[in-house]
């Protein structure tokens, strides 16, 4: 497989469950601005639609869509989903919050945006947040261990943090419990995003800038 990323962005957390699968894969960046991965292709020739992730199966078929390549990586390595009865159900009803609600409500910090606006999307952040601690049902969203929604989630905390979002206080030991991972910090480190000093700031994303989400 190969999973097409830029540092940051939301393929973070596909890239953090393909190092916790143990599967094998390749990774190439990608200029989310220019089109252009780390080797120079035109990323618009693997995934028409131009943003990440985009992950290019053993088949030659391409996945696009974090909940879709999520969902996928969770049925083709079941620790990575929930096993009762509703558990991928519930995993794709986590998923859809955070990329529909959380994940959406990041536009204006990503674009130009008025100082107003972007006050009034970290109050509808902090709000969603709110209700993601709410329903943890031990130190991750579906009890103790990580599903693809946890690394999800972790991605929007990161979100959360840089753009000095109000979190809830049960997401940020979340948030440091994830960041304690090695495959966390694998995926981290491959993307230039942390310094790993101590582990108080392994969550820690440096002051330079990655390419911007760009949906």
């Amino acid at each position: 497989m190969k999973l097409y990323y830029s540092p940051l962005a939301c393929s973070l957390a596909d890239h953090i469950a393909l190092l916790e699968a143990g599967a094998p894969f390749e990774r190439e960046s990608v200029n989310l601005k220019t089109k252009r991965t780390a080797s120079g292709a035109d990323f618009n020739d693997v995934a028409c639609k131009g943003y990440v992730p985009a992950l290019v199966l053993d088949s030659g078929e391409v996945l696009t869509e974090n909940i879709a390549v999520l969902d996928w990586l969770a049925m083709e390595y079941p620790a990575l989903g929930v096993p009762e009865n509703l558990g991928r159900t519930r995993v794709l009803e986590a998923l859809a919050f955070i990329s529909t609600e959380v994940h959406r409500s990041f536009k204006p910090m990503w674009h130009a945006s008025s100082d107003g606006q972007k006050a009034q999307a970290r109050a509808t952040i902090s709000r969603l947040l709110d209700i993601l601690s709410g329903n943890l049902a031990g130190d991750y969203l579906f009890g103790a261990k990580p599903s693809v929604a946890d690394f999800y989630l972790f991605v929007m905390l990161l979100w959360a943090e840089r753009f000095d979002v109000t979190v809830p206080a049960p997401l940020i030991a979340l948030r440091k419990r994830m960041a304690s991972r090695p495959a966390v910090q694998e995926a981290m480190r491959h993307e230039g995003l942390i310094s790993l000093i101590d582990n108080d700031q392994a969550s820690r994303v440096r002051e330079a800038k990655p390419p911007v989400e760009t949906r």
